[in-house]
């Protein structure tokens, strides 16, 4: 945790950047993330949000930290890259089409990848318009579809 925390230190003392960390509600991890990251200028740590208040976060965010397997579900559907604080992900879908990068919780490589994200625009695109191996969004038309035509 504490290279992730350094990360992030990094990250933030960037002027473009600004840092949303939704903290656990585990009272050792809130600790720590606030210890450490709290006074921060270019930080906001967040309480856990409901599941419409995070999506519409995660819509207006440039791209995604996180070790959450259900955040690299979600954030292609947005057109979010993903940089996966994991060394091995249950979704390599996402890492083979390249909406995400299983970058571990190495505070060299999260800061490096997270820069290059800022700083290369067609490599920012290429991730953000990667094709999402999770669906197109239109399952749920398609299904009362076939429930009301039989196609």
């Amino acid at each position: 945790m504490s290279e992730v925390v350094s990360a992030l230190l990094e990250i933030a003392d960037r002027q473009d950047v600004h840092v949303l960390v939704q903290v656990h509600p585990n009272p050792n991890v809130r600790s720590i993330f606030e210890s450490s990251l709290g006074k921060h200028h270019n930080i906001s740590l967040l309480s856990p949000l409901s599941y419409a208040e995070f999506v519409a976060l995660l819509d207006q965010v440039d791209f995604i930290l996180t070790d959450s397997g259900g955040i690299q579900e979600e954030a292609p559907a947005l057109g979010k890259p993903v940089l996966v604080l994991r060394e091995t992900t249950e979704r390599p879908e996402a890492i083979e089409a390249g909406t995400a990068l299983l970058v571990g919780t190495n505070r060299a490589r999260i800061v490096r990848e997270t820069f290059k994200l800022l700083d290369d625009a067609d490599h920012y695109r290429a991730m953000a318009t990667a094709h999402n191996p999770f669906g197109d969004g239109f399952a749920s038309e398609r299904i009362v579809g076939v429930l009301l035509n039989g196609r």
